[in-house]
This record gives C-alpha cells, structure tokens and sequence, in this order.
C-alpha cells in the first residue's frame, strides 16, 4: 500500500490526473486496508489530498468508505463535496438520503444540482426525504426536490407536487409543473 500511496502522492504533485486516477482505482482495490490512510488524507489540509482521497474511497465502495463519502459531504471545498456526492449516487447507500438532502441547500449550485441528480438516481428510496423537502423554507432545498420527484416520477408525490404548484418560487413551480407532466399528470376540468 505505501508504493501506492507514494505513486498517488508522486502523480498529485506532478499534476498527472491520469496516474493519479490509477493509484487511487488500486488503492480502492484494496478495500477497507486503505482506510486508516485515505481517512488520514480526507482531513487532510491539502485541497488536492482530500479530493483524490474521496475518489478512492469512492472506488472502495464498502460501508465503511461509504460512512467516509458521507462525511466528505460536508468539506469546505465545493470540488471535494462534489467528488462525494457522484460517487454516492454511484453506489445508491439508503442511509446517504438525509445527507444528500442536506446538500440540496449547498453553497455551491453546482453540488446542489449534484446533489438533486443523486437523490434520482436513488430512486424509491429517496421519495419520502424528496416529498418532506418539498416543505423546506429553502427554496433551493425545494427546488432540488421537484426536479429529482419529477425525474423518479412517484405517484405518492402527485398530491405534495400539486401543492408545490401554488410555491413562492418560480423556480419550485416550474420543476412541480414538469415533474407532474413528466408523471402525466395533466389538468381536470369541471363543468360549472
């Protein structure tokens, strides 16, 4: 493991994404061994370290490594939350729903939008966290949830998009209105 960890370390230093995406891909290999030192360089105070240590953890994929991709939801550096955020919507953990909810009020849209795209990808799972976001007082938060109700497309939360219809926000409107489109869901007319 050392000389793994020495070629990442070599490869983050001289910049070369490519031998770095390797080490860590091996590293990953290794399982929960690699652990103790990725969790090391996810606290680590270099930028790049914390990065390429969650892209490992990414590539572990144990629930051990998934408790450390859960963690890196909440680095300073929007680049390394996003770097956990698509690896968890890669590996679909149920217990990462809630932290990625959380996510969807991020900082950065990039990682919100990330974040929202996640929650899709987890599907089911996902739908009653998405459905008790549509009442957050973040916009962002209710907006993130629209979008990633309308591409799961659950028919549980016809009745709290409808009402997401009436929202503030353009912007939550919007997402209701597409997501129920996209459910085919359309609208009832009464006669007088």
């Amino acid at each position: 493991m050392h000389e793994l960890l020495r070629a990442l370390e070599e490869a983050i230093v001289a910049g070369d994404d490519l031998r770095a995406e390797e080490a860590a891909r091996q590293m990953g290999a290794l399982g929960d061994t690699s652990l103790p030192v990725l969790e090391v360089w996810r606290a680590s105070s270099d930028r790049d370290r914390r990065w390429w240590a969650v892209r490992a953890l990414a590539a572990v994929g144990t629930p051990r490594a998934v408790a450390g991709l859960i963690a890196a939801l909440d680095d300073p550096d929007p680049d390394v939350r996003a770097c956990a955020v698509v690896a968890l919507a890669e590996w679909r953990p149920p217990e990462a729903v809630e932290p990625l909810v959380a996510r969807l009020s991020d900082p950065s849209a990039y990682v919100a939008r990330l974040a929202a795209d996640a929650l899709a990808r987890m599907g089911a799972p996902a739908v009653p966290a998405l459905i008790a976001a549509l009442g957050s007082p973040d916009v962002a938060v209710r907006a993130g949830a629209a979008r990633a109700l309308g591409i799961i497309r659950p028919a549980e939360a016809i009745p709290a998009l409808c009402a997401a219809l009436d929202d503030p926000s353009a912007l939550v409107a919007c997402y209701a209105e597409e997501a129920l489109e996209q459910m085919d869901v359309g609208m009832v007319f009464f006669a007088p």
